[in-house]
């Protein structure tokens, strides 16, 4: 199989993505506007070949990662594919706008464009920052649609692999809403109290060093690259304006709890957040968990990713998915690893679909 990557944009993510596939093996074609970050990229082995040209750089290749901010994403992607490559993708944190943009442009291809997004990030920023260990063990979000190619699919989440991460699907729309309130909002809660306790700096000059582990684990993520998000806060500002209400509403319901002194709300809220916090999955559900859907499929275009849909829909994570072809090549079996929890109703909206199913339970 032809491994030839083009990387478009050689920043952390992009540098990071170069840095990792090269140790895997791949050929790493980078792109950046900037000759000067993009000379540092080949430095740093991030790149073996640079260009400053777009359609340079992705003309042979077979896959090509968008790491643009999100603004530029779409139309990078377009050209892309417009250029011929067979799978593109990217990995910014805003999925339906771009996801519709490229299916608007360029109608005939957009089935090769499969959206991405790893969870997976630093305070630095840059190319200098990129780390090719930066996704090992991270989460790396994959949203495909009902026009998604199989093939396109199943080539990326192989790629995401690669680099370490581990695969969830979900649709743009939902990706969207999810990140408003783990990601987005975050971002701006942190920004908001660093700036506040920086304001009364001036009046108690010892408060900054007063500063524990607490305070300095909440404003971490204020450190972090800043040019990002004027893009990402307008791509995404109905579902980030619905988080920062759910914040603010109850925000002000403590501040009332303070208020009055309600030491039983008080004491309520923060035993189900201890609870909540605990309960934050660290890693990889145990095979004891897990149960094999398995899936009879015809051959035919947008099969996966309706079944891959679905899962995003009812928020069930595939923590695995394959296909088996029958040796006839006529039809094939879909073999979707899923926590036991999530299998009934899982299983109850592909039977809504149309599609038979049986499980079996995951062996240690």
């Amino acid at each position: 199989m032809s491994r030839r990557v083009a990387v478009v944009g050689t920043g952390l993510i992009g540098g990071s993505a170069g840095l990792a596939l090269a140790r895997a093996g791949w050929h790493v074609v980078g792109h950046d506007r900037d000759p000067q970050r993009l000379a540092r990229a080949k430095e740093l082995g991030a790149v073996s070949d640079a260009f400053v040209d777009l359609a340079d750089a992705v003309t042979g290749a077979d896959v090509a990662i968008v790491a643009l901010p999100v603004s530029q994403i779409a139309d990078a992607a377009v050209a892309a594919l417009a250029a011929g490559v067979p799978v593109v993708t990217d990995v910014g944190s805003v999925k339906a706008p771009v996801v519709a943009a490229v299916d608007v442009q360029v109608p005939a291809a957009a089935g090769r464009f499969v959206g991405g997004h790893p969870m997976a990030g630093s305070e630095q920023d840059g190319v200098d920052a990129a780390d090719p260990d930066l996704f090992v063990g991270a989460t790396w979000v994959l949203t495909p649609t009902a026009s998604t190619d199989e093939g396109a699919l199943t080539r990326v989440r192989d790629l995401c692999r690669t680099l370490g991460a581990e695969v969830v699907t979900v649709t743009p729309e939902h990706h969207d809403v999810l990140v408003a309130l783990v990601s987005h909002a975050p971002q701006l809660a942190a920004s908001t109290l660093m700036n506040v306790a920086n304001d009364r700096e001036a009046e108690h000059r010892v408060l900054l060093r007063l500063a524990a582990g607490g305070f300095r684990d909440m404003t971490r993520i204020a450190a972090g690259h800043t040019g990002i998000w004027p893009d990402i806060l307008a791509a995404n500002r109905e579902a980030v304006v619905d988080a920062l209400d759910a914040y603010l509403e109850s925000l002000a319901a403590v501040r009332d709890a303070v208020a009055r002194g309600d030491r039983d709300f008080l004491v309520a809220l923060l035993e189900r957040a201890r609870a909540a916090r605990r309960n934050l999955p660290t890693g990889a559900p145990a095979p004891s968990d897990l149960v094999e859907v398995r899936v009879p499929v015809p051959d035919r275009p947008g099969v996966l990713a309706e079944v891959t849909t679905l899962a995003g829909r009812l928020g069930v994570n595939l923590v695995d998915f394959e296909v088996a072809h029958s040796l006839e090549g006529a039809a094939g079996v879909a073999v979707l690893v899923v926590a036991a929890a999530d299998a009934p109703a899982f299983e109850a909206g592909l039977h809504e679909l149309g599609y038979h199913t049986s499980r079996t339970a995951v062996e240690s």
